[in-house]
């Protein structure tokens, strides 16, 4: 049996435990820390009863006061709701066009057409609209299917080649996959297009002629793209898929086609006006 004993040094008793000598001393808690201990024990208990704690077979414990996090971001977001409810209703209620010419709705809508941008455009066109690779930047004066408020608004909500009936629809030929043209054809018309892109077009040249037997009905005889069709300009230096010779012909030769959800399926239409109004004022608008 273990012997107890007081310490010659501490004055306090030993547990009578000892190892390599040591002894271990039978140090009591401060009453401050115990009284602390039980007082949490209670609280841990009176929370079971007010508060949603332990789970049960069909459920959990809701608590005496009917509290849930989930109730409170609901209760949150109502309000919030009702306080921005008298905004987008006048936003629903008026066009794109007389929100613009509202200073206090144009505000609003810019601060909510940030926010749905950020949420849901910005992967793919960037912070601010500068655009990515294969995916058009909107703060420029260069759109493929117009850059008035009202095509902008279209184009949001129906789309761009999705399964929408009303989704905007074009197709480039595959010019060289489907035979259209022959490996010289194609490599002349690519040189041909970045003399447009260059401000100085090879009049009389091979290029040209193939340019203007299967190319000038959608991107027009100077190269400045017809919206209508989505067709993008190639009279200058912006690209969606590089402006290098390679890449030219890799698209003249089996283009890529990019395609944009109908947010009208996803998004409510005061939030698509507020998206149509942001995108119009990023720099680009018409």
């Amino acid at each position: 049996m273990a012997t107890i004993e007081k310490d010659s040094v501490s004055g306090q008793n030993t547990t009578g435990h000892e190892w390599d000598g040591i002894k271990e001393l039978n140090t009591p808690l401060p009453k401050w820390w115990v009284y602390v201990f039980w007082a949490t024990v209670v609280w841990a208990v009176a929370y079971w009863f007010l508060y949603p704690s332990w789970p049960t077979v069909n459920g959990y414990l809701k608590g005496s006061l009917g509290y849930s996090s989930r109730g409170e971001l609901a209760n949150e977001l109502d309000i919030q709701k009702k306080a921005r409810s008298a905004w987008l209703s006048k936003i629903e209620a008026s066009d794109v066009a007389a929100i613009e010419q509202d200073k206090d709705l144009l505000r609003y809508a810019m601060a909510g057409g940030k926010i749905a941008f950020n949420e849901n455009c910005a992967a793919c066109h960037g912070v601010g609209g500068v655009g990515a690779y294969g995916f058009p930047t909107l703060a420029d004066d260069e759109w493929l299917w117009g850059g008035t408020l009202a095509d902008i608004e279209q184009t949001i909500k129906f789309g761009v080649r999705n399964t929408n009936k009303d989704s905007r629809q074009s197709e480039m030929p595959k010019f060289g996959a489907d035979g259209l043209l022959k490996d010289d054809q194609i490599s002349a018309v690519a040189d041909y297009v970045l003399s447009l892109a260059s401000k100085a077009p090879a009049k009389g040249s091979a290029g040209e002629t193939v340019f203007t037997e299967n190319c000038v009905v959608c991107h027009g005889e100077d190269g400045s793209g017809q919206a209508a069709l989505g067709a993008p300009a190639l009279n200058n230096q912006i690209w969606l898929y590089k402006g290098t010779k390679d890449a030219i012909v890799a698209q003249v030769t089996k283009p890529k086609h990019g395609n944009m959800p109908a947010w009208s399926e996803r998004l409510e239409p005061s939030t698509i006006k507020m998206l149509a109004v942001y995108v119009h004022n990023l720099g680009g608008g018409k």
